[in-house]
C-alpha cells in the first residue's frame, strides 16, 4: 500500500500567496519527513472564490525543495492545451524528480476554462484522446507528424524525453462511466476520485473490469483512489470539525457545476448530512483504518491519496491530520495489507 498528500491550495481571495504558497510547500516537507510516497497538485483556472499556485511550477519546486517525494499531476485537464508544449514541460518534471513523476489526466468540466482555451465541453473527449496519443508519440519518437483539431505536428520533436520510458504513468481521473471506458482502453490506471459514493464505485468498478477485458488487460498493478478524511476522538468531533471547510468547498464546486457531470445516482446538490453519507473517512484513527481497509477489500486499490485540507481549515489543523495519519493510519493499514 502507498499513500500520498494532496495538496490543492484552495486559498480565499485576497490572501497573501506567498504565504500560501510557503505553507504548501511545508505541508510537502512534512509529506517527505513523514514517509507518505508522493505529492499530487491539481490544475484548475478562473477558481473563484478560491485562489491557487499553478500544478507545474509548484511541482517542480517540489521536486528541487524534496526529492524522495513522487510527482502526481493529478490532473492536467488535456482539453485545454497543445500536446508539444505539455510533452515538453512534464518530460522536464520527470527529469527534474528523476524519473518520479505521475501524469494524471482528465477531461474536465467547467465551460469557463473550455470557453478560456477556444474549445467546448462537446470537443473536450476528442481533444482529451488526440493530445494524449500525441504526447505520447512525442515521448516515443524521434520525430511524429500528426494533425490534430487543434494542432499540426510537421516533423515535430520534443526536445527532452522524460526519464521514464516509454513515458510516465498515465492515471486517469473520471467520474463517468463513459470516462471510465476511456480509462482501460488508453491509460495505466483508473484513478477513482474522492466525491463518488462507495455504492457508485463499486457499480463502476464492474463498468471498468467489463472495459479492461474488452482490451485484453488485467487489473492495474497501481490502482489509486482519492478520499477527502478528516481524524478526531470519535467520528461526530470529526464530522464536526470538518464541516465548515467541506461546506465550503462542495458549494463551490455546485457553483462550478461538479454535481452535475456527476454519475445520475451520485449528485452531491444536497445537505451536508447527505454529502457525507458512504462518501468520505471521517472518525476516530481505528475508524479510518478500518474504512481505509474497506476500500482496498471492496475495490483491490493499493494506492490511497488523501485529502486533509479544505478551504478555511488552518496549517496547524492540516499537519496536524498528517501527522495522525502517517503515525496511527497508515502502518496499521501496511499490516493488515
Amino acid at each position: 500500500m502507498k499513500f500520498g498528500i494532496m495538496i490543492r491550495g484552495q486559498y480565499p481571495q485576497g490572501d497573501d500567496m506567498r504565504i500560501r504558497l510557503a505553507e504548501d510547500l511545508e505541508t510537502a516537507r512534512q509529506a517527505e519527513a513523514l514517509g507518505y510516497d508522493s505529492i499530487l497538485k491539481g490544475s484548475h483556472y478562473s477558481s473563484y472564490p478560491f485562489q491557487s499556485v499553478q500544478q507545474i511550477p509548484f511541482l517542480a519546486q517540489v521536486a528541487a525543495l524534496f526529492p524522495k517525494l513522487r510527482l502526481v499531476a493529478g490532473v492536467v485537464l488535456l482539453p485545454l492545451h497543445k500536446p508539444l508544449d505539455l510533452a515538453e514541460q512534464l518530460a522536464t518534471l520527470d527529469i527534474m524528480s528523476n524519473g518520479k513523476f505521475v501524469f494524471g489526466v482528465g477531461v474536465g468540466y467547467r465551460e469557463v476554462e473550455f470557453q478560456a482555451f477556444g474549445t467546448t465541453m462537446k470537443d473536450a473527449g476528442p481533444r482529451f484522446e488526440e493530445c494524449l496519443t500525441a504526447i505520447r508519440r512525442l515521448w516515443a519518437e524521434d520525430f511524429v507528424t500528426m494533425e490534430g483539431s487543434h494542432f499540426r505536428l510537421d516533423h515535430a520533436n520534443s526536445t527532452v524525453k522524460p526519464i521514464q520510458q516509454p513515458g510516465p504513468p498515465v492515471w486517469f481521473g473520471a467520474n463517468a462511466d463513459i470516462g471510465i471506458r476511456r480509462a482501460a482502453r488508453m491509460g495505466d490506471c483508473w484513478y477513482i476520485n474522492p466525491h463518488n459514493k462507495l455504492a457508485t464505485i463499486a457499480r463502476q468498478m464492474e463498468v471498468y473490469k467489463r472495459a479492461l477485458d474488452a482490451v485484453g488487460k488485467p487489473l492495474p498493478a497501481e490502482f489509486p483512489i482519492m478520499r477527502e478524511v478528516f481524524i478526531a476522538k470519535t467520528r461526530a468531533e470529526a464530522i464536526r470539525l470538518a464541516r465548515p471547510s467541506l461546506e465550503v468547498k462542495y458549494a463551490a464546486y455546485r457553483a462550478w457545476g461538479q454535481d452535475k457531470v456527476m454519475p445520475k445516482d451520485d449528485n452531491f446538490d444536497t445537505d451536508f448530512d447527505a454529502l457525507l453519507d458512504d462518501r468520505f473517512l471521517f472518525g476516530s484513527p481505528a475508524e479510518v483504518v478500518e474504512q481505509t481497509l474497506d476500500l482496498k477489500r471492496r475495490f483491490g486499490v493499493n494506492y490511497v491519496v488523501f485529502g486533509a485540507h479544505w478551504p478555511g481549515m488552518s496549517l496547524a489543523q492540516s499537519l496536524e491530520q498528517m501527522h495522525w495519519l502517517a503515525e496511527e493510519v497508515v502502518p496499521a493499514v501496511r499490516a493488515a495489507a
